[in-house]
């Protein structure tokens, strides 16, 4: 989402530096308050198989680590929201249609934020309010999903591009008989479908 976020910004270094430092921030932060000098008092009991069963004061640091993840995705979606309601009048904004490729980013990322606010604050409440039992088990389901629709994600930018004209092909290397993927794109479509 952040990559989607520098493009519908231009490409902007400024945008870019802020988002790092913002992500850099809350991973110092998540990192001091579950790596740091109290840490040493939580314990994390074991479970059954891989399972880990949490006491109180290791949910709420391990939860702290969604609590930011959930925070820097809000930043990201706000983002592109603004940028897109700017870039198009609000009244064109739409959910269902496929126009070019800011739609699909718009789609996509109101799709992608929704699912995973669905999913990541019943996760973080499961740390904070959850019995020994339930704290931190929707974790691996929240990872899932967010792999899942980032592939969505990918996989519709593919599409979309493919519309364009810009083609992935797998092409051989020289030097080795691996193949390479390789990117050619077809200039006149580009120019073409490219009238925003």
């Amino acid at each position: 989402m952040t990559i989607r976020a520098y493009a519908l910004y231009g490409g902007s270094k400024r945008l870019l530096a802020w988002m790092v430092i913002i992500l850099f921030s809350l991973a110092v932060g998540v990192s001091v308050g579950t790596f740091g000098h109290f840490s040493g008092n939580a314990t994390i009991l074991p479970g059954v198989g891989c399972y880990e069963i949490y006491t109180a004061d290791a949910a709420a640091r391990v939860g702290l680590a969604w609590v930011a993840e959930f925070v820097f995705e809000l930043l990201t979606f706000i983002l592109i929201v603004y940028r897109t309601c700017k870039t198009r009048s609000l009244l064109r904004l739409s959910l269902v249609t496929r126009r070019d490729i800011i739609d699909v980013i718009f789609r996509d990322g109101t799709m992608y934020f929704g699912v995973m606010a669905l999913v990541n604050v019943p996760n973080i409440l499961t740390y904070y309010f959850g019995s020994v039992a339930t704290r931190g088990c929707l974790a691996t389901f929240t990872s899932c999903m967010s792999v899942t629709l980032i592939s969505r994600l990918v996989l519709n930018l593919h599409n979309k591009s493919t519309d364009a004209g810009i083609v992935s092909i797998p092409a051989q290397d020289d030097g080795s008989s691996l193949a390479v993927l390789t990117t050619r794109v077809n200039v006149q479509s580009t120019i073409s479908s490219h009238h925003w």
